[in-house]
């Protein structure tokens, strides 16, 4: 069951709340909760169930009228957790944009140590993160070039790499699956650029019988081997290129079919250290701006004799939740749980501190989080737990907030973009509901808003954990279609 506290938080959110629960609302959630066994689920959904033989024990699903969650249209095992997979992203960024408020955003900072006549830097480049989660190649060449019309051009120092805004961590890629190449199983860094991956750019060229190799962003002294040009059929390209992932290089040692055309493959370059990445990322755009550096790079801090010279801002955390639970970003998302914790607590961010605020926040709605686990805020993750109850009285509370435009705009639109753009494109529910998906092997999951034929609006959160997960998706765009049409 629910269960309400009364209090405040010791957290300050740094944007006014109008979330706190009114007890005319708690005693009505709680009913929505308890009612659970009185309600059944929607024919098409318990048909779709069937099929994909998913039993109804693994599945939780609460249906709440967003404006007065008064009314609980389905609801089964509302208070039992289960893997939310993304939709934990729900969680992270609802508490962000409550707790660091809309018109929050990331810095970077240049400093120098030294000095500075007539273009030549005797001492050392100081670059200080600031969590950014938006960091792209592009804007990384922008705050360089701010440096540059400052008049640094030489520098004869090193270049130093603060990231102390985020606690040091052993971070292992491969933990979560295996496959440490993949771009989303990169870490957090306080000086997170451009994701941490490359993009690599194969144009075949039948001619000449050769295959050209480009990558972005360029890294200074990183050497690419390209592979050789087959007449094969293009089938698995990326199997078939074998990739040797190395520190300071990429060699494709197999094939690549003249079938396959351009192709573009992103990978984490895990065998990287985040200092190696932006040392070779920052000396090869440095060098393209006419700039010389000879030092070396090191992880450091920011001298008290140190001088600001250059700073990059973010986008806005609206803008940058979108990206986060349209398009689910992981990385960006385990950014967002770390500035938590930095901003709230006013020293190192780190998961555990990223968990604490969130839990705090989400108790001091009312909300019971006893079935609540976060490993990083991004549900890319075994043990990530969320109650339907939770999720839903959560997002209920959210669409009552003046912050909602902002939050629901974040969310896929149904049949249209994100991660749904492909779902229910031909049914009237599409372009009626901002949802987010979630994704594992075993796991299928959406929470997010319905507009019903009616004009009323509805909560909805179904989660699916079962080894028929993957067949479970046309349960869940059923029920959607269903809130549409009976709502």
């Amino acid at each position: 069951m629910l269960r309400f506290l009364s209090g405040f938080s010791l957290l300050v959110p740094r944007f006014p709340s109008s979330r706190l629960l009114s007890p005319a609302i708690a005693v009505a959630l709680l009913g929505a909760a308890t009612a659970a066994s009185a309600q059944s689920l929607p024919p098409p959904v318990v048909g779709a169930l069937r099929v994909a033989h998913i039993p109804q024990q693994n599945v939780g699903v609460l249906v709440l009228d967003a404006d007065t969650g008064k009314r609980a249209l389905a609801a089964v095992n509302v208070t039992q957790p289960f893997n939310p997979a993304s939709v934990m992203k729900l969680v992270t960024t609802d508490a962000a944009l409550e707790l660091l408020g809309p018109t929050y955003s990331w810095k970077t900072q240049a400093y120098i140590d030294g000095a500075l006549d007539q273009g030549v830097l005797n001492g050392d480049l100081i670059i200080k993160g600031g969590g950014d989660p938006k960091l792209v190649m592009e804007n990384f060449w922008l705050f360089l070039r701010q440096l540059r019309a400052r008049g640094v051009k030489d520098i004869r120092g090193n270049l130093v790499l603060d990231r102390s805004y985020f606690a040091e961590s052993t971070y292992d890629p491969s933990q979560f699956d295996g496959d440490p190449q993949k771009p989303y199983n990169a870490g957090p860094d306080a000086l997170l650029i451009n994701y941490k991956t490359l993009a690599f750019r194969f144009e075949p060229n039948p001619a000449a019988g050769t295959v050209s190799v480009t990558m972005d962003p360029p890294l200074a002294g990183y050497a690419i081997t390209p592979p050789r040009l087959s007449q094969e059929p293009c089938g698995d390209w990326q199997g078939k290129l074998m990739l040797s992932n190395e520190a300071t290089s990429a060699a494709f040692n197999g094939s690549f079919s003249a079938d396959c055309g351009p192709k573009v493959w992103y990978v984490h370059p895990y065998r990287m250290s985040s200092a190696q990445y932006a040392g070779a990322m920052f000396a090869q755009m440095w060098a393209d701006l006419g700039g010389s550096f000879s030092g070396r790079v090191v992880n450091g801090l920011v001298t008290p004799s140190a001088r600001l010279m250059a700073e990059s801002q973010s986008p806005t955390l609206p803008e940058v939740i979108r990206d986060i639970n349209k398009y689910s970003n992981n990385v960006m998302a385990r950014q967002v749980l770390l500035t938590l914790a930095a901003e709230m607590s006013g020293q190192a961010g780190d998961t555990v501190g990223g968990a604490r605020v969130v839990r705090s926040w989400l108790s001091d709605k009312g909300l019971d989080t006893s079935g609540l686990a976060i490993e990083n805020g991004a549900g890319l993750s075994r043990i990530e737990r969320v109650t339907p109850a939770l999720l839903a009285g959560m997002l209920a509370q959210a669409y009552r907030s003046p912050l909602m435009p902002e939050y629901v705009s974040s969310m896929p639109l149904v049949g249209y973009d994100g991660t749904m753009r492909r779902r229910l494109k031909t049914q009237s529910v599409a372009g009626q509901a901002h949802i987010k998906t979630g994704t594992l092997n075993d796991v299928r999951s959406i929470a997010g808003f319905v507009q019903a034929a009616s004009g009323k609006s509805y909560v909805v959160v179904f989660l699916i954990n079962h080894q028929n997960a993957p067949s479970g998706q046309k349960a869940q765009d059923a029920l959607l279609q269903w809130v549409y049409e009976n709502g």
